[in-house]
């Protein structure tokens, strides 16, 4: 039977809310990087110029930011490191080629998507704090602008470089994670591949 070939990952409340932080993000990110640097502000031009993007920016940096919020409050209580966590971090590099064996079995989310969940909260704090500090710099003090000019980018920087590894893993790295974002569903041979001791406890329920 149909049922009998797919496992349910993610509920449509999940894929919204994943979908709507994407859109966000992606928005934030490149409107950001157009005014970061003047040979990225052609982006500035895609998004309707230069005052347009420098008016809507900090709104898509916060619409992130709540959806993020939201997003935590779902997940976070998914995402402690435990033990075996620990251990696949220390055996990531084999996970990386393909070469699992010793490769602690991965509950729901394996360690790897839980070290990018608590470094993109970092990185989305960091950014809303010094975003706000560069929103209304006309009211803060000396010292918080400066410090927001140098930690604003380099928070930017590290989410970016997280997010671009987050889109290789969910789609070239790991055939089948992505549909599992978009329609909420994965095969058992996928499950039991990628997140053996998820797919084990799913199955004894």
């Amino acid at each position: 039977m149909q049922s009998e070939r797919r496992m349910a990952r993610f509920d449509l409340y999940e894929r919204t809310v994943h979908w709507l932080a994407a859109l966000s993000y992606l928005y934030a990110a490149l409107t950001g990087l157009a005014l970061w640097s003047h040979k990225l502000y052609w982006l500035a031009w895609v998004f309707g110029g230069g005052v347009t993007v420098r008016g809507l920016h900090p709104w898509g940096g916060t619409i992130f930011a709540v959806v993020l919020a939201v997003m935590f409050r779902k997940w976070a209580g998914q995402m402690k490191l435990d033990t075996d966590d620990r251990e696949w971090l220390r055996k990531a590099h084999k996970y990386a080629v393909h070469e699992e064996e010793g490769v602690p079995e991965s509950g729901r989310f394996n360690a790897g998507q839980k070290m990018l969940f608590w470094s993109q909260a970092l990185a989305t704090v960091l950014l809303f704090a010094t975003g706000l500090v560069l929103w209304w710099p006309e009211v803060m003090p000396r010292t918080l602008r400066l410090a927001a000019v140098l930690i604003h980018p380099l928070a930017a920087i590290g989410s970016i470089g997280g997010i671009i590894i987050h889109i290789y893993m969910g789609t070239a790295a790991v055939p089948g994670a992505l549909r599992s974002m978009v329609q909420g569903w994965v095969t058992p041979s996928w499950a039991a591949s990628h997140h053996r001791k998820w797919y084990r406890e799913s199955s004894e329920r």
